[in-house]
């Protein structure tokens, strides 16, 4: 499974590059305004970091203006994915940006029909929001199960794959993985909750005690 960083802040994203753990970044609207920065400034120093997929989310809701902002969205970087929203509109731009070779994560997917139209449509990703539905009772994790059996029936012909958004917890990730998604994208806060684990802390402890009592030194 491939594990992309949900985020906007060129510093963080670039810290976790080195780590070599990043396989590719998503934004939104959101994340760029909190940069207080240029747009585009700001994607072309992310695609600079990345050399895997970008996602660039377009503002227009209708769809000329989609298409239009797709278009020089994706002129910024050979990395960018554009990013459009789970619409009628949204559904009509990414078909004519696929036909145009031009990558596109539909975004903002709550129900298993919803992500059968973004395939129909042959969408290179569709984003379902897993927290957000837990958020309202409903079983994020359950959904990404069911959208997986659908593609999986079809896997001759969809093409699409399914990147698990809106995560809260490593929980969120494990699941993912187990349920078989092609990618899960990763606020760097939950990247970093997924490295620590209370009995790794104490052995670590236990082991550098037990060491130091030799009086050893590796150098």
């Amino acid at each position: 499974m491939k594990f992309f960083i949900d985020s906007a802040n060129v510093k963080e994203i670039s810290e976790l590059v080195s780590t070599g753990l990043v396989d590719g970044v998503t934004t939104n609207p959101s994340l760029i305004a909190q940069t207080e920065r240029p747009l585009q400034a700001v994607l072309s120093e992310i695609c600079d970091l990345v050399e895997g997929p970008v996602s660039a989310e377009v503002t227009a809701t209708e769809t000329n203006d989609m298409l239009k902002e797709g278009r020089h969205l994706s002129k910024i970087a050979q990395n960018i994915v554009v990013k459009v929203p789970l619409t009628w509109d949204g559904l009509k731009a990414c078909r004519m940006l696929r036909q145009e070779k031009t990558k596109v994560n539909v975004t903002l997917c709550f129900s298993a029909v919803q992500a059968l139209l973004a395939a129909k449509v042959d969408a290179t990703y569709v984003s379902p929001f897993v927290g957000r539905l837990d958020d309202i009772g409903q079983s994020g994790m359950d959904l990404i199960r069911v959208i997986i059996e659908i593609f999986g029936q079809y896997s001759e012909s969809i093409n699409t794959q399914v990147l698990v958004a809106s995560v809260r917890s490593p929980h969120h990730v494990a699941k993912a993985a187990s349920l078989g998604a092609d990618v899960v994208t990763i606020p760097g806060k939950v990247l970093r909750q997924m490295v620590q684990h209370p009995l790794t802390d104490k052995g670590l402890d236990a082991f550098l005690r037990d060491w130091h009592k030799t009086g050893q030194s590796i150098l």
